[in-house]
């Protein structure tokens, strides 16, 4: 019997799902993430699922996008970016905008309509696989692989969100420190089988981060570790981390921002650099690649456009033998399912994709998905192999409908606001490092008053006895005690809040910095 694969109805479901308070270099997760699940329709009655960002400029293009495909087939995926081109993008979207707190770089119309389009397609792929009886990897060419290894991704993280806030509880406790990190890493392997660990940094000075990883590699001797500062670091500061962490990391993870700055690192360093900053777009990978900037590119379906773009970028990777594996930003179980078939169609993933799942309390299938060993088996069920909760879609989309708009666009900085009203996100690269007491920026544009980490002589300004340490020259403020100084975390929460760049209170008169790696403060002209 021939089907009707005519797209007769699209729904969009904005909805928010709860997440922990994870730190970043931006600031702090929400207690709730925006996220739109997408659903095509077909004339003979099959629905397929897909799921991207939910924030308020991917629904603005999403909405008309869901217009323009009603009468299109399922089968007709190249049509979905024939469509994209036709969907105007707000000229302030993009404008001087970054995307993804920064993560993506620059914004451009090009990477937001890719973003709708990636949750169309996956869309479309489900209910063809459903029309077939066949699987998503098989419509991508088939499986190289019956399971797809995942890492565990950690970070850090407070006790809860701050008194007062509305949230849901979760009980991984908090990581704000080498132990606590430790700590949440041996839960993600006891309940999940994780063999492999991401530390998402650029949140302490990198001497702590360091320690960190020290501490994982001791914790679980052999296995493979990523570090993640999501380009906070300086070129000088990224190749001291490479370093001192170069006998035990898998790979550094954009330690510094953009691709330029990424070379300069690569070509110091014998550590392999990995991306998902640098390289999120075909028109990207030219100067990277040239450049020899990163060694693994990790794709992210949303990113992308979709699944078929994952693996063309994946055979350009083969063919200029660089490595491949996946990012992961907040997503549920459609995303995951997504992500699993295509990377089991990849036969030159050799990497653990990163995985925010196990972070996400809430979803939206019937049945949530299991790693086993630190693997999630892969499908043969047609389409994803997954089915919505209805009932748990509407719940989760009530919650989206009774918010006040606050949460339905994603803001790290304005949930670190909550706890700490002075928080300002601070400019990268975060951390200088340099010598003696001395700031070298190169090249890039220094914040007034700010301070950012620096490799210092101990005969200038390194510890003296009885408990202090010195102020840099030139530095204002009285001394610190040997402890590192940080401010107090969110009411009721057990751990401390996020560093602030050596002031205590972001913004605000410094208070004096440590040594031996310490506080430089910045001011116009300091840099030699």
């Amino acid at each position: 019997m021939t089907r009707d694969l005519t797209i007769t109805e699209v729904r969009l479901t904005p909805i928010l799902v709860a997440d922990p308070p994870l730190l970043n270099t931006q600031g702090v997760h929400q207690p709730y993430t925006p996220r739109l699940i997408v659903e095509v329709v077909t004339a003979d009655g099959l629905t397929g699922v897909g799921e991207t960002y939910g924030d308020g400029k991917y629904l603005e293009l999403a909405r008309p996008f869901a217009d323009k495909v009603i009468g299109r087939q399922v089968s007709d995926l190249n049509g979905l970016f024939t469509v994209a081109d036709e969907v105007a993008v707000d000229q302030a979207r993009v404008d001087h905008q970054v995307d993804v707190g920064g993560l993506r770089g620059v914004q451009t119309a090009d990477k937001l309509r890719l973003s709708v389009v990636s949750g169309f397609e996956v869309a479309c792929l489900d209910a063809l696989g459903k029309s077939l009886g066949l699987p998503v990897h098989a419509l991508l060419g088939g499986r190289v692989r019956d399971a797809v290894e995942y890492s565990a991704y950690l970070f850090y993280k407070w006790a809860g969100h701050p008194e007062g806030v509305a949230c849901e509880k979760d009980d991984w406790g908090a990581a704000v420190d080498p132990a606590g990190v430790v700590e949440q890493a041996r839960k993600f392997t006891e309940r999940y089988g994780f063999t492999s660990f991401k530390l998402k940094g650029g949140v302490f000075p990198p001497e702590e981060e360091i320690a960190a990883v020290r501490a994982l590699a001791e914790a679980f001797p052999g296995q493979p570790l990523r570090l993640d500062p999501n380009g906070a670091w300086s070129v000088r500061t990224s190749l001291k981390v490479a370093e001192e962490l170069g006998d035990v990391l898998e790979y550094l993870e954009d330690p510094a921002l953009g691709t330029p700055a990424m070379a300069e690192v690569a070509a110091g360093t014998s550590v392999p650099l990995a991306t998902n900053m640098c390289v999120t777009t075909f028109a990207e990978i030219k100067e990277a690649f040239t450049r020899d900037a990163v060694q693994v590119v990790l794709s992210d379906h949303h990113y992308w456009g979709g699944l078929r773009n994952t693996r063309e970028l994946a055979a350009v990777c083969r063919t200029f033998g660089v490595g491949v594996s996946m990012h992961s930003n907040t997503h549920l179980g459609i995303s995951l399912a997504a992500m699993t078939h295509v990377a089991s169609t990849v036969p030159n993933l050799h990497h653990a994709c990163d995985s925010h799942y196990p972070w996400q309390s809430e979803d939206v299938l019937t049945e949530r998905l299991t790693f086993e060993g630190g693997k999630l088996a892969v499908s043969d069920a047609p389409g994803l192999g997954v089915e919505l909760d209805r009932d748990r879609l509407e719940f989760l989309h009530r919650r989206w409908l009774d918010d006040d708009g606050s949460l339905r666009d994603r803001d790290d900085a304005a949930a670190m606001r909550v706890a700490d009203p002075g928080w300002v996100t601070p400019a990268v690269p975060r951390w200088y490092g340099a010598a003696g007491c001395g700031l070298r920026a190169e090249g890039l544009p220094v914040a007034r008053g700010r301070w950012f980490l620096g490799a210092v002589d101990p005969g200038a300004g390194g510890p003296v006895p009885g408990g202090q340490r010195t102020p840099c020259p030139g530095a204002r403020g009285p001394t610190e005690p040997a402890a590192r100084p940080r401010p107090p975390g969110p009411a009721g929460a057990s751990a401390p809040s996020a560093p602030r760049d050596g002031t205590g209170v972001t913004g605000a008169a410094p208070r004096g910095v440590w040594c031996t790696l310490a506080w430089i403060r910045t001011t116009p002209g300091s840099a030699p």
